[in-house]
């Protein structure tokens, strides 16, 4: 995906320094520089989750991976759950 952002001179004169010094071109060094912005808050956002919102997302992410080809009756489903 391709965005234009405006970035101010001092700061793109501080990316060119950075990019220079850890060898990567300054696209490169601002896609990382976003990615890890994005995984620390995705971190913090879960470390403050309570337990009970972190049941959901697991579930969530679960719901998310299972097979919706394989479709049960109701009747097969409570019958499983009062066998347990």
């Amino acid at each position: 995906m391709r965005k234009n952002i405006d970035i101010d001179d001092l700061t793109l004169t501080k990316l060119k320094i950075l990019s220079a010094f850890e060898n990567l071109s300054v696209k490169a060094l601002m896609e990382q520089a976003v990615q890890f912005y994005v995984k620390q808050k995705e971190q913090d956002r879960l470390a403050n989750m309570s337990d009970e919102e972190k049941e959901d997302l697991g579930l969530l992410l679960l719901m998310q991976q299972a097979d919706r080809s394989q479709t049960m009756s109701e009747e097969e489903v409570f019958e499983i759950l009062d066998s347990v």
